[in-house]
């Protein structure tokens, strides 16, 4: 088994597991620290899990309890792999749930719940334009509604709320180039980090990550247009990981590539007329 941490805040954990026990091999007892959802992305497995048994295949959820024991089994195939969200418990109260769904043991594969989990694997492979937190806290929104049949209240935001969502875009643009996840822009705002992704993009109509990657992309194309500075330099000074990030993503919102954005920019209009050639 190999685990390896892929994004970290006090609120949420996400990580990759991949497994290569075989049929035959000898199962061994565990215990869940704390409230998480699994993803399988691949493969297949078996679970003991508080007098029942389950088989969990690509496209479900292994949902685990704090203190719980579990024991899984690879009966059929070969290893799997999972992407598992580990949650705060004042995540989980307020996201709800209650105890009976966390103690499910497992959730079949469910097409609300399945193209979460596909577009957090999306995530993991690109610079995409929602954060692995946010698709962290609407796997666990979605499946607590699945498991209660509870649909979630939509979001009035108050006058209040409304000014801390405008503030906190103020403060995302104002610091963009630097990492900024979900806890900390709530934090900011000061209310939890559930409550502030839904009355953010109830009032800005976009989600904070989705916010920053824009932000940064503004600026990208205002320096593109407005300097010489190398195109790497650019794509760091602006907070893109790597220049393979910033090249795909601006690539992807403006329809050509930093390089030739910038040649438009001076005057070379043909470039973004052979598109519309194209396209045409």
């Amino acid at each position: 088994m190999t685990a390896t941490t892929l994004f970290e805040s006090s609120s949420v954990t996400v990580s990759e597991f991949r497994c290569t026990a075989a049929p035959g091999e000898q199962p061994y007892p565990e215990q869940y620290a704390g409230y998480s959802l699994s993803y399988v992305s691949k493969g297949s497995f078996g679970c003991h899990h508080r007098g029942r048994f389950f088989e969990l295949v690509a496209g479900a959820l292994l949902v685990g309890y704090p203190g719980d024991e579990f024991m899984c089994t690879h009966d059929h195939v070969c290893g799997d792999e999972c992407l598992s969200f580990f949650f705060d418990d004042a995540i989980v109260d307020e996201i709800g749930g209650g105890r009976p769904a966390w103690q499910a043991g497992s959730v079949p594969p469910l097409p609300q719940l399945m193209v979460l989990g596909e577009l957090a694997q999306a995530v993991m492979a690109r610079e995409a334009t929602i954060g692995l937190d946010e698709v962290g806290y609407e796997i666990a929104n979605r499946f607590a509604v699945a498991a209660t049949g509870e649909a979630t209240r939509a979001v009035k935001p108050s006058l209040r709320d409304r000014r801390r969502a405008v503030e906190s875009a103020l403060w995302i643009d104002d610091n963009s180039e630097h990492d900024i996840d979900l806890a900390d822009a709530a934090h900011q705002a000061g209310v939890s980090p559930f409550h502030f992704l839904r009355l953010f993009a109830a009032t800005v109509g976009v989600t904070p990550h989705q916010y920053l990657i824009r932000s940064r992309l503004r600026r990208a194309a205002r320096r593109l247009s407005e300097e010489d500075t190398p195109v790497t330099a650019i794509a760091y000074d602006t907070g893109f990981a790597d220049l393979s990030n910033f090249t795909r993503t601006f690539t992807r919102a403006a329809g050509v590539s930093p390089l030739k954005f910038r040649q438009a920019s001076r005057g070379d209009r043909k470039i973004f007329q052979d598109r519309i050639d194209r396209h045409g």
